[in-house]
């Protein structure tokens, strides 16, 4: 593998859309949580989340942060901690269920009327809700507006096909003065088919360029023993700040 900052300062791999036709359906992620094959879960939170995550609160209190394919994200009892009010969406009750006993947090369930079949796990203390039915069918649930939204394994499992109707509904979620942070992965696609999907940068800006300002805050070097199965030999992690042009 090429040196840490050779990699870091490599240009993207040209977006050939290698990737365009992939599709993952919802009883394949639901498997992933039956299978325990979650690798993209991190026990321990999103550190590059952690470290900007002043920047990304403006010190501002009582905000409403969005979870996209929240899975059982640990990130979420740090928002609720700091007294903020904390929405997520998952396509499967057993990670939803795993979040709440893992975080030793008592919950109630309801039944959503506006989407059949779907639930809505609500802590006892009223300030983590986790929808449970497909992302593309909770504006149905009207679940109101967003401070912030943490798109961490979102955006990147969405099905690449799916992604401009994916970022319509993120926008249509955000109050003014929003703040969106977002993480992505770069890699060679031509070598790895995903997931996580592969991102570039021109397709960021097509999808949230005309309503935001986007800020590359960070690039890292996300390679892992692990990716070497992948058949790749490199894989960078960016993490994007969007604001409110």
């Amino acid at each position: 593998m090429a040196n840490t900052r050779a990699v870091l300062d490599a240009e993207e791999y040209p977006n050939t859309g290698v990737q365009k036709n992939r599709v993952l359906t919802l009883e394949e992620w639901q498997e992933k949580w039956v299978n325990h094959s979650i690798a993209f879960h991190q026990e321990r939170g999103h550190q590059l989340l952690k470290k900007h995550l002043d920047t990304f609160l403006k010190g501002e209190k009582e905000l409403r942060v969005f979870f996209p394919l929240c899975g059982k994200a640990v990130e979420m009892k740090w928002f609720a901690d700091r007294g903020h009010s904390v929405v997520g969406v998952e396509i499967s009750e057993l990670g939803i269920r795993e979040f709440f006993t893992e975080q030793n947090l008592s919950y109630s369930e309801e039944q959503i009327m506006e989407i059949p079949g779907a639930k809505v796990f609500k802590s006892s203390s009223g300030n983590i809700s986790l929808y449970c039915c497909s992302l593309f069918d909770l504006p149905r649930a009207n679940i109101g507006k967003f401070d912030r939204i943490w798109d961490r394994g979102a955006l990147v499992a969405i099905n690449p096909g799916d992604r401009k109707r994916y970022a319509d509904i993120m926008l249509s979620l955000t109050r003014t003065g929003f703040q969106y942070l977002l993480s992505v992965f770069s890699y060679d696609p031509t070598k790895y088919a995903g997931l996580p999907f592969y991102v570039p940068d021109a397709e960021i800006k097509t999808l949230f360029g005309s309503v935001c300002n986007i800020h590359c805050l960070e690039k890292v070097d996300a390679f892992e023993e692990r990716h070497k199965s992948w058949g790749i030999d490199y894989i960078i992690e960016k993490l994007y700040l969007f604001i409110e042009k």
